[in-house]
């Protein structure tokens, strides 16, 4: 049995925030870069705009967008591990509390019906997983709402098949058109049931852009659904191109006799994500 502080969680959760909302992942830097290359008129000058803004950011410390997003936190907990001194949400809530009044962050959650903000952008959204060992595995998401609010969920017919998700994924960014701020990436879930599929999908935003799911015909799905996003023409901020989407991620889980869910969560140019481990 290993003992790790609520305190050590706390300040694990404070830096990756602070490095989360200032940088861009080096993998989604490398696609924008690559994207910008083969791009022409408006398109280039977009991802060329959108490169020069992340090179500010790293250089002044600054946000690099300004929607610095609803805090997710992904941990995995192992089974041989004791949290002294506090809560585990606790801790992350102060670690999440503390980055985004330091680095003035901006703090954007509120109630949903009253619509009054918490002030200090808590409480995230905490997914905690039981896993072997006797470490703290900590995952940060900062996810923007332009793109979130572009995202679905679908409770397909097994009849539908692998078609029926490949659809499913590329008319999600076709009707999002470029409100997401595209080039987006793609999470997808498959399978599960309504609430883990879901789950499923942001989780696959943390995976490193342009990597493939190890299963050969889940990779081929998130092929042949880059292949006909970045054929709809939206391209860079809405401008037309070749790039509509720097990658599509899936996940995938068992699901009922009955049903093939998919959800897909849709992230802006702007992939924000940082990992450590105690």
């Amino acid at each position: 049995m290993r003992t790790i502080t609520a305190e050590a969680i706390r300040n694990a959760v404070y830096e990756l925030a602070r490095r989360a909302c200032l940088h861009l992942t080096p993998s989604c830097t490398r696609a924008l870069r690559d994207a910008a290359g083969r791009e022409r008129g408006a398109a280039a000058f977009a991802l060329e705009t959108v490169l020069a803004n992340a090179d500010t950011a790293a250089r002044e410390s600054m946000a690099v967008c300004q929607d610095t997003g609803y805090a997710v936190i992904l941990a995995e907990i192992g089974q041989d591990v004791h949290i002294e001194g506090g809560l585990l949400a606790d801790a992350v809530n102060e670690g999440v509390r503390q980055a985004y009044e330091d680095f003035c962050f901006r703090k954007s959650v509120c109630d949903p019906l009253t619509r009054a903000n918490t002030a200090d952008n808590t409480p995230a959204a905490l997914h905690t997983e039981l896993v072997a060992g006797e470490s703290v595995a900590l995952t940060f998401l900062p996810k923007g709402f332009g793109s979130e609010n572009m995202s679905r969920l679908y409770m397909l017919t097994p009849a539908k098949g692998r078609a029926g998700v490949v659809d499913a994924i590329v008319e999600t960014v076709r009707l999002a058109g470029s409100k997401p701020c595209p080039p987006v990436y793609v999470g997808v879930g498959i399978g599960g049931t309504f609430d883990t599929c879901a789950f499923l999908a942001k989780k696959a935003l943390t995976r490193e852009v342009g990597s493939r799911n190890p299963r050969a015909d889940v990779a081929d799905i998130e092929r042949e659904a880059l292949e006909r996003i970045n054929a709809l023409g939206i391209g860079p901020q809405g401008f037309g191109g070749n790039c509509t989407a720097v990658g599509v991620s899936c996940e995938w889980a068992p699901t009922h006799i009955a049903g093939l869910p998919v959800a897909v969560n849709i992230q802006c140019h702007c992939v924000r994500c940082e990992r450590t481990v105690l």
